[in-house]
């Protein structure tokens, strides 16, 4: 299980960027496909992007094009570069490991997860 913290969420106009960081301490990072996920006021948590531990990606449709995730195995670092932010994407938004690539339930605990607001 990994224990993650979340940074670099902040308040952006809309159009800006913005790259938020994942660190988690275990060297079993490396192993797992992990996920961005997000929460809005009122919503439910939901899988915004994903990447295996060999770096393939795939994307929610509402942020596709727009979002891109990695990730650095050597610093167990994953990243989240933000463009284009709409106001939709305001939310708390968290990393978490995946069960398996299709099996997108998160596997651990819950990080404090970091908010991004897109307000002008």
């Amino acid at each position: 299980q990994l224990h993650v913290v979340e940074s670099g969420g902040g308040l952006v106009q809309p159009g800006g960027s913005l790259k938020l960081s994942c660190v988690a301490p275990e060297n079993t990072f490396v192993t797992y496909t992990m996920g961005w996920f997000r929460q809005a006021p009122g919503k439910q948590r939901e899988l915004v992007a994903q990447i295996s531990s060999g770096g393939i990606t795939n994307y929610e449709d509402s942020v596709r094009g727009r979002f891109t995730i990695s990730r650095d195995n050597t610093k167990n670092t994953l990243y989240l570069q933000m463009d284009s932010l709409k106001p939709e994407d305001t939310a708390v938004y968290y990393c978490n490991a995946l069960r398996t690539w299709s099996d997108r339930r998160p596997l651990g605990s819950w990080g404090q997860g970091t908010q991004v607001t897109v307000s002008s």
